[in-house]
């Protein structure tokens, strides 16, 4: 038994997957080929906020320390709201006070780390 492949569809795809390819090329906008009397190649422009490694380095880590302390403040407010609403069930009061705890323990690894990120980026940057 022969499968027959009605060629439309296909053609159909072949065209939409060429226009969507083409298409984001062709779009590029026009680009100075100077700037300060210096030849510039638009294939290398650097899309990066800065040309130090270190830099770069520090502003992920930043980046990643303020979303750990981000979540560290939500297990606070969700500790707290389990400590509030325990209505006075022991176990619920216990996870509570363990979320409130392991938040302020989290906390300190997160201030710690940040002390010892400066600390050595401190000494590699001089």
């Amino acid at each position: 038994m022969k499968m027959i492949i009605n060629p439309q569809p296909m053609k159909l795809l072949i065209i939409t997957i060429l226009l969507l390819v083409a298409l984001p090329v062709s779009a590029q906008p026009a680009f100075d080929d100077t700037v300060d009397g210096y030849e510039l190649d638009p294939g290398v422009l650097n899309p990066l906020p800065t040309d130090n490694p270190a830099t770069l380095i520090g502003m992920i880590i930043r980046a990643i320390l303020g979303v750990t302390g981000s979540l560290a403040l939500l297990m606070f407010i969700y500790g707290g709201l389990k400590w509030m609403l325990s209505s006075g069930n022991t176990e619920e009061l216990r996870k509570g006070k363990e979320t409130l705890l392991w938040a302020v323990l989290g906390l300190a690894v997160i201030f710690s780390s940040y002390a010892v990120i400066r600390y050595v980026f401190g000494i590699f940057g001089q």
